[in-house]
């Protein structure tokens, strides 16, 4: 008799955009014992420095990007700002699981809720919080790869997305990064081997 293969788990970290859920994914991806894939969410909007497409994300003109909806080819998107398109494709989480992996995500807070609400039994929902908003300012800023009325907006943004905290399954606060990796690593471990 064929042994069924187990469907793999959806891992998602969502935090307003400067808070550390990148650096977080990056560490996690290195952990071997926890068999993670990074799914590579699509964008309409422009590559920044050196990102690659198909190795951070799928880059689709707002055009392809609208007709991927009419086909209802993905799992969640949302227009972030107008014309500024994010979203996970369906083809994206089979291609990890056909590999015998979990999925991670690094995704804004509507598309993580929406795949929890999908598969709430599958997901685990992680929420990486800023120790303050104006750390977080601190950390655009950093960046050096945005204008200041773009770093204001995502700072106002950051506000609402904070208040989606409660919806979550777990909460990281990222105080400092070491804590955040040891205690991120740790939830998603325990989950996966639940």
């Amino acid at each position: 008799m064929k042994e069924e293969k187990k469907q793999g788990k959806l891992i998602v970290f969502s935090a307003p955009s400067g808070s550390g859920k990148t650096t977080i994914v990056k560490h996690l991806l290195t952990q071997e014992t926890l068999n993670l894939e990074f799914s590579i969410s699509a964008t309409s909007r422009e590559k920044r420095g050196t990102e690659k497409d198909g190795k951070d994300y799928y880059f689709l003109s707002a055009s392809d990007f609208k007709s991927h909806i009419k086909n209802d080819d993905f799992l969640e998107w949302e227009e972030v700002y107008r014309d500024n398109f994010y979203g996970t494709l369906k083809s994206e989480v089979e291609r990890i699981w056909a590999l015998g992996k979990n999925v991670v995500f690094d995704i804004d807070v509507s598309g993580g809720l929406r795949i929890k609400r999908k598969f709430p039994n599958e997901t685990l929902a992680i929420f990486v919080k800023p120790p303050s908003i104006d750390a977080l300012k601190i950390r655009l800023k950093k960046r050096k790869t945005e204008s200041e009325d773009k770093i204001n907006m995502r700072v106002a943004k950051a506000s609402a997305e904070l208040a989606t905290a409660p919806l979550f399954d777990t909460i990281v606060v990222n105080d400092t990064l070491e804590h955040a990796l040891t205690e991120a690593k740790q939830k998603v471990s325990n989950f996966i081997n639940s």
